[in-house]
């Protein structure tokens, strides 16, 4: 085992896929690293992750304060950490921009693992180029997606290292068998469709609840839409299903440790997002053998669906494509099933151990 220091920051957890991976490839370290940390102000993932020292603020007031106050900590954290160990290594998971610049000025070396596609971090020319000149400085960077990494270089001439999110079949198998007690979703005859994603402008529900108002209103299909996540649009949300007469069609649940259990209930995923990096929720849902219908955002679903032959592709915001394609698959599901098929055999792309042995010889090539 090796005696080196590796140093996961990661600012602020809300639960989704970026954790979700945070936990796998941290603990992964775990295990082959003897001193490996964490630094985050967020308390209520800890029991996640295994052999490791969580380092969070004492003061429980940092959990009610912004994400740039909650980031300024852990900031502080982490130059007081990197102070009192020899030589460390810094993964920065979150905050990357500005954990970059701490660990420059330090003469720290430092990775950093980028979540979403640059479509979705500014349009601000000034930022892009102050991102250009720090990114370039960071000893490593790693993006979950071949379309990402093309995207990097293509807006700041930055080079990246391509591993996909490690996906562990077996697991999302074993945890989808435990049962649920949505009855209206798990015994009912209708179209079951899931959506599952923070409540945020980026996963835009609106387009998903637009499509299934023309479902209802246009197509006269017998459907119900299960949504589940959470986030500072959930009134929003909830407003749109009110005024449109949704009630009985759409229902909202929170945020789901344990999201493959109503998978395995659904026939159709669908996911809207205005971007993505590779969203683990769509390997989820291939892996459990379901039709996926997804926004061809950047990046990641064309990736994953293979541009269209693992699953629909539809153009951002368009909710009109969106529900001629989920009418389209209700009527024809039979002949559809081969792209599922298709889909399911090409997960071996994102195999779990060949992807944390890709990320543990990224991290190890720094010591």
């Amino acid at each position: 085992m090796l005696k080196n220091n590796l140093i996961f920051f990661m600012p602020q957890m809300v639960g989704g896929g970026v954790e979700k991976n945070l936990y796998i490839i941290a603990n992964s370290f775990a295990k082959k690293i003897k001193n490996v940390y964490l630094i985050t102000s967020s308390k209520n993932f800890n029991k996640n992750f295994k052999n490791i020292k969580i380092i969070n603020p004492k003061f429980k007031i940092w959990n009610y304060l912004g994400k740039r106050l909650n980031y300024l900590i852990c900031l502080l954290i982490l130059i007081r950490e990197i102070s009192n160990k020899k030589n460390p290594v810094v993964f920065a998971f979150q905050a990357n921009i500005y954990c970059i610049v701490v660990c420059k000025l330090l003469g720290i070396k430092i990775i950093t693992r980028s979540n979403t596609a640059p479509a979705g971090w500014t349009r601000n020319i000034f930022k892009n180029f102050i991102f250009k000149i720090i990114l370039s400085a960071a000893d490593k960077i790693i993006v979950n997606s071949y379309e990402f990494q093309k995207d990097l270089k293509k807006k700041f001439n930055v080079k990246a290292v391509c591993i996909y999110n490690p996906l562990n079949i077996k697991e999302i198998k074993n945890k989808s068998k435990i049962n649920i007690n949505l009855k209206y979703f798990k015994k009912n005859n209708k179209l079951k469709i899931l959506n599952i994603g923070r409540l945020t402008d980026q996963k835009d529900h609106l387009t998903l609840l637009r499509s299934v108002k023309i479902l209802k209103n246009k197509y006269n299909l017998n459907f119900i839409l299960l949504i589940i996540g959470s986030g500072q649009n959930k009134k929003k949300i909830k407003k749109f299903i009110i005024k449109n007469n949704l009630n009985n069609e759409v229902k909202v649940i929170k945020f789901q440790k344990n999201p493959y259990r109503f998978i395995k209930h659904c026939n159709l995923f669908v996911l809207s997002s205005l971007y993505e990096g590779l969203p683990n929720v769509l390997l989820e849902a291939l892996t459990l053998k379901k039709f996926v219908i997804s926004s061809n955002c950047p990046t990641g679903p064309n990736e994953i669906l293979s541009y269209g032959r693992g699953g629909f592709l539809f153009k951002i915001r368009d909710h009109e494509s969106l529900a001629k394609k989920m009418v389209f698959y209700f009527n024809n599901k039979k002949i559809l099933n081969k792209k599922i098929n298709f889909a399911y055999k090409n997960l071996n792309r994102f195999d779990y151990n060949k992807s944390l042995e890709k990320y543990y010889a990224e991290v190890t090539n720094l010591f």
